[in-house]
């Protein structure tokens, strides 16, 4: 298949996808996580939640008082963190990843 082909194709299925209709597309949703009881159900605080993952504290308590939600690629990671904590942590170290 040519490129312009392949980019036509996607684009029709977006179009597809966009008006409602079955355009063989997979949408993947993270379900919701509660980041107050998974932080707790860890042993950590605000500061030491956020610092091992890389969130801003001040994202952390919005998302903890309910004022924001995550969303996108936090909600994807939450969703690893709640699984597997340690794989997130282990892909993190500087160690792993050479300059």
């Amino acid at each position: 298949m040519s490129a312009f082909a392949s980019i036509k194709r996607g684009l029709e299925e977006a179009a597809v996808h966009a008006r409602g209709g079955p355009s063989g597309v997979v949408e993947h949703r993270p379900r919701a996580v509660d980041v107050a009881e998974l932080r707790g159900r860890m042993g950590l605080t605000q500061d030491q939640f956020a610092g091992r993952f890389g969130f801003s504290v001040a994202t952390l308590r919005h998302w903890e008082r309910g004022d924001r939600t995550p969303h996108g690629a936090a909600l994807v990671l939450l969703n690893v963190i709640e699984r597997n904590p340690a794989a997130v942590l282990e892909a993190m170290r500087p160690d792993l990843h050479p300059a």
